[in-house]
């Protein structure tokens, strides 16, 4: 299958480079410069270094180019990019099945990755890849297994049956919102972790909050239109739980770093990545008020994002909420 994937940071690289194993892949970038080091390189040394390019992965800089004989086309730029390169896309007529990998609500709009992309693809085939998925474990060939999700159940099937191999495994899904929501929301929880880690506040609490969150995200997820089941998969717990504990983590850092004491605007220099959860944060805060979906640990993370509220102060907040039943 010819696969083009729209994007080299380092999700987008090593995609590239996983699936350059079995099927014909062209990696496009918007960057004159970092395509210019990834030719002269035949590696990433911006965005995934220490992974050297296949002989058959192609590079290119033509965006009509790049598309014109793809038969699947993957967008890997961050949720703020999709827009933009859906509305290239648009321009150059494609109707071409195409994947994301973006996580989060898109700022402003406050629009999951699927209602963007229908806002200028209608009718074309789509879906999400998501999952606990770290690139560099991804490039370095080590076990991973994700989700693809699409409202087509059949392409979902198709398209994860192409792509699955070696050390990647692909599950089909028809819960596109309830993938997205996962992947969205979990990108806040780990913030609130890795404020809860670098407060010395230790591993049962950490437990306790990434559980409590997994119920925001469910409860979020379901009003949205989500299956509660998604949840409990790859594409909800799964990736939560490597969010809030693995250390490659962009969003556990800014926790990290917010419980370090630092600015937020320090925080995300010294990360020098897109954190996602950042800007996400807000957009499902402001979604969850005017649906009615309680998320005090999202509330949590906003105070402490806009500077409201100290990052040990909001930790004691939620401690001091009232006690709730959980199953009865």
């Amino acid at each position: 299958m010819n696969i083009t994937v729209l994007a080299a940071g380092a999700w987008g690289t090593a995609l590239a480079l996983v699936f350059a194993g079995r099927h014909r892949v062209t990696l496009w970038a918007r960057e004159a410069d970092l395509l210019q080091d990834m030719a002269r390189d035949r590696e990433n040394k911006r965005f995934l270094p220490g992974f050297p390019f296949p002989e058959g992965l192609q590079l290119e800089a033509d965006l009509p180019r790049a598309v014109s004989q793809a038969q699947l086309l993957l967008i890997a730029t961050p949720i703020a990019g999709l827009r933009p390169s859906l509305e290239a896309l648009r321009q150059l007529e494609v109707a071409t099945p195409v994947l994301w990998v973006c996580k989060g609500f898109e700022a402003g709009t406050g629009k999951l990755p699927h209602e963007v992309f229908d806002e200028f693809l209608p009718g074309v085939s789509n879906g999400v890849l998501s999952g606990p998925s770290f690139a560099q474990e991804v490039a370095a060939g080590q076990p991973t297994a994700i989700t693809l999700a699409s409202r087509d159940v059949d392409f979902a099937r198709a398209t994860a049956q192409q792509l699955h191999g070696g050390h990647l495994r692909l599950y089909a899904s028809c819960d596109l919102v309830g993938a997205e929501v996962g992947g969205a929301v979990k990108n806040i929880l780990a913030i609130a972790t890795g404020v809860c880690d670098g407060l010395h506040l230790g591993l049962n609490a950490r437990a306790a909050l990434i559980t409590r969150g997994l119920a925001e995200i469910a409860r979020l997820g379901v009003a949205l239109g989500g299956h509660k089941e998604t949840f409990m998969g790859l594409a909800g717990v799964g990736d939560l739980i490597l969010t809030c504990t693995g250390d490659l983590s962009r969003n556990r850092q800014v926790g990290l770093g917010l419980a370090a004491g630092k600015s937020l605007e320090r925080v995300l220099t010294d990360l020098g990545h897109v954190a996602e959860g950042v800007p996400t944060a807000l957009e499902v805060h402001r979604l969850a008020g005017r649906m009615g979906v309680d998320m005090p640990i999202t509330a949590a993370v906003v105070a402490v994002l806009q500077g409201r509220m100290q990052a040990r102060a909001a930790v004691e907040q939620l401690l001091a909420r009232d006690p709730r039943d959980e199953g009865c």
